[in-house]
C-alpha cells in the first residue's frame, strides 16, 4: 500500500459543518435538541424523542436562524422551556446570552449590553425559572453576579464582584464562596460576612493551578474540591464549610494524573465517579448507584464515552462516545432497562474513510520528565502489529497545543487525521506546563516559554528521528495560540531543525501581549506573569524581551505561514503584524492570512477550510506531502485577506 493508493479524505468532511452536533435531552425527557446546519450555518434544532430515532430526527425543526457564525453549543434551562446559548460578534469574545423557546419563537438577547461579556454561572433545579449569570457590564475586569428571570429577562444583582475570579452559590442561589486572587499568585477562598467577606481558606501559590472547587452539596455546606495540598497530583476531597478548612476528607486520588472530571449526583451533587487521564482516560466509580450502568456501557464497545445530558429524574442519559478512528456518536440510554439506542453519528461521511490510529507513548525529556505524547502515522506506513514504528522515515508535523495550561489527549483528532492522510507523521507532546500531570510538572514551565518548554519539544522531535519515524530534513512545527508562539520561537532558536512552520494566532512579543490582555483576565494576570515574566518588574520585562520571537526573527531561515483573526482579544493582530514585518525585513518567505471576522481561531467553516487548504499547499511545497485541490464552492463565503503570499 502507498500514500498514492490511500483515499484522500476531503477537507470539507473533516472540517466542514458536522451533519449534527452535540445532543442534549430535555429535563422532562420529551425532546432532543442538537446543532445542525440550516442553509449552511449551524443552528439549534429540536425533535420529539421516540425509539425510532431516525423517524424522530427526520421530523426535527430548527429553532434558530443564524446566518453568520453559527450556534454550536447550548444547554437546556431547567424550566424545560428554553434553550440557552452564548454568542459573540466575529470572535471578539464579548459573549451575549441568548434564549430561544422550544415551542418556537423569537430568539432573545438576555444580556444586550455593548462591550460586556456574559456567562452562565449556575443553574438550579430548585429554581428552574431563573439562572445565575456572570456579567462584567459595571467593570470590564470583574464580572458581577446576577439572577436572571428567564420568562421576563429581568436581572437582579446578587453580588458585586470586589476583584474575585468568581463565586460559588448553593441551589437556593445564595452565594457561599468567593475566590480571590492574591498578589503572590495564591487564592483566598472567602465566605460572606455581612456585606463583606472573610477568609475561610488560603490556597498557596504552589497549589493554585490545580486546586479548585468542583461542586457544592445541596446541603450548602459540603464543598468538593480537587486539591493538591500535601501531594503532587490533585486529589478529590470534601470539606465542611462550617468546619476546619485544613482538614478535608480524602475521596480519591491518582498517582500519576490530576483528577480532572467528577460525575455528580443530579440532586445532591455528591460525587458518583471520577475521571483522570494519564495516557488515556480512566473512569473510577465511587457510588454503587451507577456501577451497573458504567459496567454495562463499558461492555458495549462504545469506545471512550461520557454523559452528555440527563433527565431531571436521572432515568435517561444521552451518551457521547468516540475512539481515535471514529468521531462522536450519540446514544439514548434508559437506565432501568439498560436500553441503548443509537441517535446519530456526528460525521457519518467519515464512515469507511482510511482513518489512522493514534498511539500513546511517554517520552523522556533531557532532564528526566515524562512527556505523555501522541503519534499518528499515515495508514500506508503503519504496521498495526508493531507500536510506534514506521516502515520508512516520514515528513513530520509537530503539532503543539495551546494554553499552555491545557493538554493533548488520546482520541479522534481532525487535525491528526487530516495531516496523516496527506502523508505526514503527526506528533503531539504534553510539554512541561501542560495540565493534568500534577503541580510539579505544571510549575516546571514557569518562566520557561522559549526555555525548557522548547527543550521538551526538541526532545520529542529527536525521539521521532531516532525511532526512524521522522525524516530529520522534513519537519514542520505547527500550532495555535501558545502553539503559535512555540512555532515562532522554535523557528528562530533552531533555524536548521525545522523545514517550515505554521503559526495560528500566536504571540510574537511577550511585552505587547502582557500589555494588551483582555480586561476580564485581570484576576488571572499574576498567573500569566508567572509563566512569561512579570511586566511590573525590570527583571520580568527583561525576560519577556529575551523570549519574544519578534526580536529573534533575524535568525529564521525557513518559510513561515501565519494565520490571524483581526478581532482576537487575547493575541492582538499586532502580534502577527510585527512578526510579518520582521520576516520581510530579513527576506524570509512568509505567507500571512488575515480574517476580519474571526478572533482567537477560525470558527466559520469556509475560513477554517481555506486556511487548511493553504496550509496543505505550504506543506506540500516544503515537506513533500500531498494536497487536495480546492473544489468549486468549497470555500465560498470566506473572508480571507492574503496579506503576504510566498506560495504563488
Amino acid at each position: 500500500m502507498s500514500l498514492h493508493n490511500t483515499d484522500l479524505i476531503s477537507r470539507a468532511v473533516l472540517f466542514g459543518n458536522p451533519e449534527r452536533g452535540g445532543c442534549q435531552i430535555s429535563p422532562c425527557g420529551r425532546w432532543l435538541a442538537f446543532a445542525a446546519p440550516l442553509d449552511g450555518v449551524m443552528n439549534l434544532w429540536i425533535c420529539d424523542w421516540e425509539p425510532d430515532a431516525a423517524k424522530a430526527l427526520a421530523a426535527a425543526r430548527p429553532l434558530t436562524k443564524d446566518t453568520h457564525r453559527g450556534v454550536y453549543s447550548f444547554s437546556w434551562a431547567y424550566d424545560g422551556v428554553h434553550l440557552l446559548y452564548l454568542q459573540d460578534k466575529d470572535g471578539d469574545e464579548d459573549e451575549h446570552l441568548y434564549a430561544v423557546p422550544v415551542a418556537g419563537g423569537e430568539v432573545r438577547d438576555l444580556t444586550p449590553f455593548e462591550g460586556a461579556r456574559a456567562s452562565i454561572a449556575a443553574q438550579s433545579r430548585e429554581r428552574p425559572g431563573e439562572i445565575l449569570v456572570s456579567l462584567n457590564k459595571r467593570d470590564p475586569r470583574f464580572a458581577d453576579l446576577f439572577c436572571l428571570e428567564l420568562s421576563t429577562g429581568a436581572l437582579t444583582l446578587v453580588r458585586e464582584n470586589p476583584g474575585f475570579f468568581g463565586f460559588i452559590a448553593s441551589d437556593d442561589y445564595q452565594v457561599r464562596l468567593g475566590l480571590e486572587p492574591q498578589p503572590d499568585g495564591g487564592i483566598d477562598i472567602k465566605v460572606p460576612d455581612g456585606d463583606g467577606w472573610k477568609t475561610w481558606r488560603k490556597i498557596a501559590e504552589s497549589d493554585a493551578s490545580n486546586t479548585w472547587p468542583t461542586a457544592l452539596n445541596r446541603d450548602g455546606r459540603t464543598l468538593y474540591m480537587t486539591d493538591s495540598r500535601g501531594r503532587d497530583t490533585a486529589a478529590l476531597l470534601s470539606y465542611d464549610l462550617e468546619g476546619d478548612p485544613d482538614h478535608g476528607v480524602l475521596i480519591a486520588e491518582h498517582p500519576l494524573a490530576d483528577i480532572a472530571g467528577v460525575w455528580t449526583d443530579i440532586h445532591t451533587h455528591a460525587p458518583l465517579a471520577w475521571t483522570a487521564t494519564y495516557e488515556k482516560r480512566e473512569i473510577h466509580i465511587l457510588d454503587e448507584a451507577i456501577r451497573q450502568d458504567v459496567e454495562h456501557l463499558d461492555l458495549r464497545g462504545l469506545g471512550q464515552w461520557g454523559i452528555s445530558s440527563r433527565t431531571n429524574d436521572d432515568a435517561v442519559w444521552v451518551i457521547g462516545a468516540s475512539t481515535d478512528v471514529s468521531p462522536t456518536t450519540f446514544y439514548h440510554y434508559t437506565r432501568a432497562t439498560k436500553t441503548l439506542t443509537k441517535l446519530y453519528d456526528v460525521r457519518p461521511a467519515l464512515a469507511g474513510a482510511p482513518l489512522a490510529r493514534m498511539q500513546a507513548t511517554t517520552i523522556r525529556s533531557r532532564d528526566g520528565l515524562n512527556l505523555v505524547s501522541y503519534l499518528t502515522l499515515p495508514v500506508h506506513v503503519d504496521d498495526e502489529t508493531r507500536a510506534l514504528e514506521s516502515v520508512e522515515p516520514l515528513p513530520l508535523v509537530l503539532l503543539v497545543h495551546g494554553g499552555p495550561q491545557a493538554r493533548d489527549t488520546w482520541g479522534y483528532d481532525a487535525q491528526h487525521q487530516w495531516l496523516a492522510n496527506r502523508g505526514y507523521a503527526v506528533l503531539s507532546v504534553n510539554f512541561r506546563a501542560s495540565t493534568g500531570f500534577g503541580k510539579a510538572f505544571l510549575r516546571a514551565g514557569d518562566g520557561q516559554w522559549g526555555g525548557k518548554m522548547d527543550d521538551d519539544l526538541i526532545d520529542a522531535v529527536n525521539w521521532a528521528i531516532a525511532r526512524g519515524v521522522a525524516d530529520k530534513d522534513r519537519i514542520c512545527i505547527m500550532g495555535g495560540s501558545y502553539g503559535g508562539y512555540a512555532t515562532l520561537w522554535a523557528m528562530s532558536a533552531h533555524p536548521e531543525s525545522f523545514a517550515c512552520g505554521v503559526d495560528i494566532v500566536g504571540p510574537s512579543n511577550l511585552e505587547t501581549l502582557a500589555a494588551s490582555i483582555p480586561p476580564y483576565w485581570e484576576a488571572a494576570k499574576n498567573q500569566l506573569y508567572r509563566m512569561i515574566g512579570n511586566a511590573e518588574t525590570e527583571e520580568g520585562r527583561a525576560l519577556m524581551k529575551a523570549r519574544s520571537p519578534v526580536h529573534q526573527a533575524g535568525k529564521i531561515r525557513r518559510p513561515l505561514m501565519i494565520g490571524q483573526g483581526a478581532n482576537d482579544p487575547r493575541v492582538k493582530q499586532t502580534e502577527s503584524d510585527q512578526m510579518v514585518e520582521a520576516m520581510k525585513a530579513n527576506a524570509v518567505p512568509v505567507t500571512y492570512v488575515l480574517y476580519p471576522d474571526e478572533g482567537h481561531g477560525f470558527q466559520r467553516p469556509a475560513n477554517n477550510i481555506l486556511f487548511n487548504a493553504l496550509t496543505e499547499q505550504f506543506l506540500e511545497k516544503y515537506l513533500g506531502g500531498r494536497s487536495e485541490p480546492i473544489s468549486p464552492g468549497e470555500v465560498d463565503g470566506n473572508t480571507a485577506q492574503i496579506v503576504e503570499d510566498s506560495l504563488s
